[in-house]
This record gives structure tokens, C-alpha cells and sequence, in this order.
């Protein structure tokens, strides 16, 4: 099921972020967003709340 969440990238601009084409979420300590298309996103949110958004429907 097809979800936006909305995010924060690191100079504050809020986005929003098609869930499913979230291939993997890194802690490094930053959070890394990977995209299917390979495409590398660095938010301000933990994995930890990522996952809570987008259980929330």
C-alpha cells in the first residue's frame, strides 16, 4: 500500500517521501534513506520514527 510520509531533510526543508520506494533506512549515526532508484536521502528523523510513521495510517 503506497504511503507519503513526510520528512525533514538536514537543512530543515520538509519532504515528502513515497514509503514504497524506500529500499533501506541506515543509522550512521545520520539516517540514510536508500531509494530503489539508488538515490541516498539524509533526514533529521530516526529509523526508530521512520518506522513509526509509516505503521501510523
Amino acid at each position: 500500500m503506497s504511503k507519503l510520509i513526510e520528512l525533514t531533510k538536514m537543512d530543515t526543508r520538509r519532504i515528502l517521501v513515497n514509503s514504497d520506494f524506500i529500499e533501506t533506512v541506515e543509522a550512521t549515526p545520520d539516517t540514510v534513506l536508500i531509494l530503489y532508484s539508488g538515490r541516498k536521502l539524509l533526514v533529521k528523523e530516526s529509523p526508530e520514527e521512520i518506522i513509526r510513521i509509516i505503521g501510523n495510517d
